[in-house]
């Protein structure tokens, strides 16, 4: 019996394919589907990205965007993953008008927002291949549990409870937040 497989494609192609109605992720060249969050994933997100943005802004430091964004970790065959929200220096990617497609160099910090469904050994690679790929942290938001645990390369992971400050003064200096401020629902 002939098995036919599905021919990976490139993120360039990826990136020109048609809207469809679920988010989806390029996984060594091949396409997966993803469940729709909640409302409550999408809240949890913007706050992550009203945090973000008001540290880029006040510091005139880059750029931050959100909404499952194209993030390429991985070539030949590749990989595309959808950053929940996203800081880009303006060192890696320059002032002036957004650029068409995928940035040219990986965000310096990341934020995911942990869904009921996510699996820890998904949640893990996807920390994994950000890092490999030059993101300098990764903040894992869990809602439920009210903690952020911050992935770097080379260090172990940090569990951030509510009461603590979330810091990545290598990274983002003067970046400086209670990480109760993430959890506030006012």
């Amino acid at each position: 019996m002939l098995t036919v497989r599905p021919r990976r494609i490139t993120a360039e192609k990826f990136l020109r394919l048609r809207d469809h109605d679920q988010p989806m992720e390029l996984v060594r060249g091949r396409i997966e589907t993803m469940m729709m969050p909640a409302p409550r994933h999408g809240f949890y997100c913007v706050r992550a990205a009203v945090i973000a943005h008001e540290y880029a802004s006040k510091h005139k430091a880059g750029r931050v965007i959100s909404n499952d964004s194209g993030v390429i970790t991985e070539r030949d065959p590749d990989t595309v993953r959808g950053a929940d929200v996203a800081f880009y220096s303006y060192k890696r990617v320059a002032k002036g008008k957004m650029p068409k497609g995928y940035f040219p160099a990986p965000p310096e910090v990341i934020f995911e927002v942990r869904s009921p469904t996510d699996r820890m050994g998904r949640i893990l690679k996807k920390m994994g291949e950000y890092l490999a790929v030059g993101v300098l942290a990764v903040c894992l938001i869990d809602p439920d549990r009210e903690t952020i645990t911050v992935f770097e390369e080379e260090l172990p992971p940090r569990i951030l409870r509510k009461s603590a400050t979330l810091e990545l003064p290598k990274i983002l200096p003067g970046f400086r937040v209670p990480v109760a401020r993430f959890f506030d629902e006012d």
